[in-house]
């Protein structure tokens, strides 16, 4: 962002906006760090969150939001850097204004774990789409599902 103060303010307003988000509390989700280049999500396993009750691992879909919402937020982010010049307002207005283009995930084991953390960072980020590479690790930091998601912004 053009000024420390600006970047300091607005990070603050995304993550309170992600605060406020429903879904994002039904799962647990909390920000642990933002930037323009990554972002990281973190919740914890919980009996609402189970899929195979017998084996008690994550749920798919559980892995796909926590995976789209991490992906969305890295892609609110990564956009700020090409909104130079525009008002605060302008940019918090524009992060409301995303939608999911198209998520691919790939389940490559078992979500074991206790604590689960999300990690996202852009691939390419254009004027209205961003391509964001997404990884959900448990707390053995084994690799639990990798994802790309596109997003799109409206102007």
């Amino acid at each position: 962002m053009d000024d420390p103060k600006n970047a300091k303010e607005y990070v603050s307003v995304i993550n309170e906006m992600f605060e406020k988000i429903p879904f994002n509390n039904v799962l647990g989700l909390k920000v642990e760090s933002l930037g323009p280049g990554d972002v990281k999500t973190v919740f914890e396993m919980r009996d609402e969150l189970v899929g195979n009750y017998k084996r008690r691992i994550l749920h798919g879909g559980v892995i796909s939001s926590a995976l789209d919402i991490t992906g969305g937020l890295s892609a609110v982010m990564s956009i700020q850097e090409k909104m130079h010049g525009e008002t605060m307002e302008t940019r918090i207005e524009r992060s409301f204004k995303i939608s999911t283009l198209d998520l691919r995930v790939d389940f490559l084991r078992p979500g074991f774990g206790k604590r689960f953390v999300v990690t996202a960072h852009p691939l390419r980020t254009g004027n209205r789409i961003a391509v964001i590479r997404i990884e959900l690790h448990n707390d053995q930091d084994e690799l639990i599902a990798v994802g790309t998601g596109s997003f799109f912004f409206a102007k």
